[in-house]
């Protein structure tokens, strides 16, 4: 894989490899596995970004669980547009379910604040966050952020399901915006 790659009008630079990803996704399962056992968790896989991270994150964990996938819409090019709107909901009945939401990337943190709220209203068992990224200087709310798999700066990244305007999410690495 090359360390640059061209999306649209932007160039990335190689930021995290598949290895690590991987590596940090098999820590993450093991962990869901251990703290979830007997429990049939429910993973809410949050589309467009996090699909191939719910699909991985599936298949390393060991224990019976099932999957569905809201999706949520707040960005625009490489930046948020501020405002959050539920375009595809939950048909499940979360009423005694250990639910943990799947997301690719907490920035700010005001998504999946609104998706915890709503999905409290629906008498879950539990709701537990599990991210694939968090950039914890963007963060603007509390979040109880149980699962994550790296921490990184406050940068545009693309690769791994994440997009920029549609475009790199089926690159293997991760990348992030090169000045």
């Amino acid at each position: 894989m090359t360390d640059k790659v061209k999306l649209k009008d932007k160039v990335f630079g190689k930021f995290i490899s598949e290895e690590e990803i991987k590596d940090r996704v098999k820590a993450v399962a093991a962990r869901i596995s251990h703290d979830m056992a007997g429990k049939n968790p429910l993973l809410l896989g949050v589309l467009n970004g996090a699909f191939i991270f719910a699909a991985d994150l599936m298949r390393e964990i060991s224990i019976p669980c099932e999957i569905s996938f809201v999706k949520l819409a707040s960005y625009q090019g490489t930046t948020s547009t501020g405002t959050i709107k539920e375009v595809m909901g939950i048909n499940e009945d979360l009423t005694g379910r250990h639910v943990i939401i799947v997301e690719d990337i907490v920035d700010t943190g005001l998504t999946m604040k609104r998706m915890v709220e709503t999905l409290g209203t629906r008498h879950p068992a539990s709701i537990s966050i599990c991210a694939l990224l968090v950039k914890p200087d963007k963060l603007q709310v509390d979040l109880d952020l149980r699962y994550v798999a790296l921490r990184i700066p406050n940068d545009f990244i693309v690769g791994y399901g994440l997009d920029y305007d549609q475009q790199g999410r089926g690159l293997k690495d991760i990348y992030t915006l090169c000045e």
